[in-house]
């Protein structure tokens, strides 16, 4: 099949995905024409909509986002980046005034102003939420209604395959839309694809997040950043559901409490208790759930207080349980992916014409373990970021005809894929070691290597995780390396390319920040 010609193709952006950061990228792009790529229907598979906690802003008479950056930077574990931190804090009071003036409908207090809660690692109550623990869902209906209503921005219902490159850098997409393969011209490329959840065997995240911008950027000759720094959610849902509900932190936050059967506190012994950073919490709960002792989310103690969590409330009820009677069942699952695609302070990949937002993204600011409710924060900060820098550029000669090459992209099967997520469970999970991740290594490149495709795609993103895991030859923040118990003082971030790892005949040795590959104004 060859080229289908595009209107505009000289200036479209071309967005990838439909979640938070998708979408205020394409409305923040405004003048130029935006062109949303979004696998599913705009709402229905975005990890956004899934969020239950709220969104970090230093709003109250006792903040400051000086003090919203210490606790970000304290939670990072040495690698968090200050001057992102600053600048992400500093943004946050007006990413909250811009969703409130498109209609997002946040909680407030009796006179008006945000009620604002309190989650672990935060020094101060700063968390903005909607309709209690609906945070994530209520802000993806406003922002899909905007981005709907908004003549500038099409909305096409396609999955993008690969990345198109000429000699200057990334000029456009090859996408699939009703079976049929599509190559599309752009300005600029933005991705927006989520995270890696959907590669675990437990995971909050929609079992479609596995991954696939990593290794759309990768194949295009991409850095990448951090990828060893997985997120497991301390108290997801128990239930026997696949992915698993969340117990959202707020709950915490507001006085429940982390048990075993017998009612012993779990983290009785941590100076910050049931506040404690999500990877301590994460660390002690699995421990006791691989020991064979359940681990239950009591949250009896908030009495009437739990009417403001509606969606915990309809899960417990779906699930058999009363959590004004009984605690919640709960378990470690993998939630949110610190690494990503490196980029600057513009958004900016180190491959040209290439931007990176949300999930998909490694900024900086999470370091090696993130904050809570920093996550729809930074989406926001950087599409205002990558729209300035993308306005502010050129736009690119028109993309000569290319040939399609074979459409066909098969399914993954569903049996692999299983056996997939039970290996990155295993082997690339909460704990780790070095055999372990090399066992994984073994078991995924065999699929990595083969052509580009959905498995593929998945593989690869998982093989350039446990290649990041293993190379990082210490504990620190999400990596825990059961081998390799202490921190390095010697730290630095971690950089990774497709070459890393698919040229080097086996996993290569952790570089220090001297060699590290330079992207887009990072060394």
């Amino acid at each position: 099949m060859s080229f289908r010609p595009q209107a505009n193709a000289r200036d479209r952006v071309v967005v990838i995905g439909a979640g938070i950061a998708g979408l205020a990228a394409a409305l923040r792009l405004a003048p130029l024409p935006v062109l949303l790529l979004s696998a599913a229907p705009v709402g229905t598979e975005a990890a956004t909509g899934w969020a239950q906690g709220g969104i970090a802003a230093a709003l109250g008479p006792d903040d400051d986002p000086a003090l919203h950056a210490a606790d970000t930077l304290a939670a990072a574990a040495g690698l968090g980046d200050p001057e992102v931190a600053r600048r992400v804090t500093e943004a946050a009071p007006g990413a909250i005034a811009w969703l409130a003036g498109l209609g997002a409908p946040f909680d407030r207090t009796d006179s008006g102003g945000f009620a604002l809660g309190l989650e672990a690692a935060h020094s101060r109550r700063r968390i903005v939420h909607a309709g209690g623990d609906g945070t994530g869902a209520a802000v993806l209906r406003t922002l899909a209604r905007a981005a709907g209503a908004d003549l500038r921005i099409a909305i096409r219902h396609a999955r993008a395959t690969a990345l198109l490159r000429d000699e200057a850098g990334v000029c456009g997409v090859l996408a699939r839309e009703d079976g049929e393969p599509v190559a599309i011209p752009a300005r600029a490329v933005v991705l927006a694809t989520g995270g890696v959840g959907g590669l675990y065997a437990h995971t909050t995240n929609p079992l479609g997040a596995a991954g696939t911008g990593l290794a759309l950027a990768a194949r295009a000759g991409a850095v990448l950043r951090d990828l060893e720094f997985v997120q497991f959610h301390p108290t997801a849902m128990a239930v026997g559901r696949d992915p698993m509900p969340l117990a959202t932190e707020a709950l915490r936050g507001e006085g429940a409490v982390l048990v075993t059967a017998a009612g012993e506190r779990v983290m009785a012994d941590h100076p910050q208790g049931d506040l404690a950073p999500r990877d301590v919490i994460a660390r002690a709960v699995f421990r006791r759930v691989m020991a064979g002792e359940p681990v239950f989310l009591d949250a009896r103690p908030l009495g009437a207080k739990l009417e403001r969590f509606a969606k915990v409330g309809a899960l417990c009820r779906e699930a058999g349980l009363d959590p004004l009677r009984q605690p919640i069942p709960i378990r470690p699952a993998a939630h949110y992916h610190m690494g990503g695609v490196a980029v600057d302070g513009r958004g900016r990949s180190s491959v040209p014409g290439l931007w990176a937002a949300g999930e998909v993204a490694a900024t900086g600011l999470h370091g090696a373990n993130r904050l809570a409710s920093n996550s729809l924060l930074e989406a926001l900060a950087a599409a205002e970021w990558i729209a300035e820098d993308i306005r502010g550029g050129e736009a690119r000669p028109p993309l000569r005809p290319l040939p399609l090459g074979a459409g066909h992209r098969p399914a993954a099967d569903a049996g692999i894929v299983a056996a997939l997520r039970g290996v990155m469970e295993r082997h690339v999970g909460v704990v780790r070691d070095g055999a372990g991740l090399l066992a994984a290594i073994t078991a995924l490149r065999p699929l990595a290597d083969a052509a580009p495709s959905p498995l593929a795609d998945r593989a690869l993103a998982g093989l350039m995780i446990a290649t990041a895991a293993l190379r990082r030859r210490e504990s620190r923040g999400a990596q825990c390396r059961s081998d390799r118990p202490e921190a390095d003082p010697a730290s630095a971030p971690s950089f990774l390319t497709l070459a890393d790892v698919l040229e080097s005949g086996g996993p290569v040795q952790c570089r220090g920040a001297e060699d590290a590959p330079t992207v887009a104004g990072h060394a």
